[in-house]
């Protein structure tokens, strides 16, 4: 079966192939560094393809983008971060693995919301504390791997997760975007044989689709680095709040 053909087993409108362009140029947009409007890809591609077969779509998509961070952002990598959590991060995919093999769609829906909303209660308190003081236990590394480990399998949505920890660790904005920009790829990448061989939602046809979008990723991406630049930690740091919030409250109610 050719490429044409392909695409066209999946019987897309003109209108839900306008909405995957734009997702995936939000998502290289997103993995510039302009976190927390990756929720709203995940908003589209639910709406086209389902949640769970979504993530499947999606996958490839991510790790495409990360290949891209990865290179623009290397040099501000923080790996003592990205240690402490990819264990526990490791142990919360093979547990999503699990649970999301044996839900509903619609319980599978319910969760993706649920986790979004805690994670913006969370940074907002955080965000709201009076005191710098940045937490170093290792129950709170682990729970942040675990949960985002988790979260990223049930629905690619570990960003809120590590918005936090990253928030928490008051890391400055390049080193914010340059480590979660190595810890997804590395984590996306070990996910990768779950999706294909345990769910099945990424198949030869799928990754066909998503080689069609990837020239919309790579615009996204650029864009979004230049206007990055313009943006203080500050600001930065409540934009990112803000946009997760809403995308949580858009997709529960759904």
């Amino acid at each position: 079966m050719g490429i044409v053909e392909t695409l066209q087993s999946f019987h897309l409108s003109v209108f839900q192939w306008i909405a995957i362009v734009l997702a995936a140029f939000i998502l290289g947009f997103s993995k510039s560094g302009i976190k927390g409007i990756g929720v709203i890809i995940i908003l589209i591609l639910a709406f086209v393809f389902g949640e769970k077969a979504s993530t499947g779509i999606l996958l490839p998509m991510l790790i495409s983008a990360d290949i891209i961070a990865v290179s623009y952002y290397n040099r501000h990598t923080q790996w003592r971060f990205i240690k402490k959590l990819i264990p526990s991060m490791v142990i919360g995919v093979l547990v999503g693995v699990w649970v999301g093999d044996t839900i509903s769609e619609l319980v599978f829906k319910r969760i993706m919301a649920i986790i979004i909303i805690g994670s913006v209660g969370i940074m907002w308190f955080f965000e709201k504390r009076k005191t710098n003081a940045i937490p170093h236990n290792k129950v709170f590394s682990n729970s942040a791997g675990f949960l985002a480990g988790f979260s990223t399998m049930i629905g690619n949505l570990a960003g809120p997760i590590s918005n936090i920890y990253f928030l928490a660790m008051r890391l400055p904005k390049n080193e914010f975007i340059g480590t979660a920009a190595w810890l997804f790829f590395i984590i996306n990448v070990f996910k990768l044989p779950f999706h294909y061989f345990v769910w099945e939602t990424v198949t030869k046809e799928s990754l066909i689709l998503n080689l069609v979008l990837v020239p919309a990723i790579v615009s996204g991406f650029f864009m979004g680095a230049a206007l990055v630049k313009k943006i203080s930690n500050v600001n930065y740091r409540k934009f990112i709040i803000i946009v997760t919030g809403v995308g949580g409250v858009l997709l529960l109610c759904r």
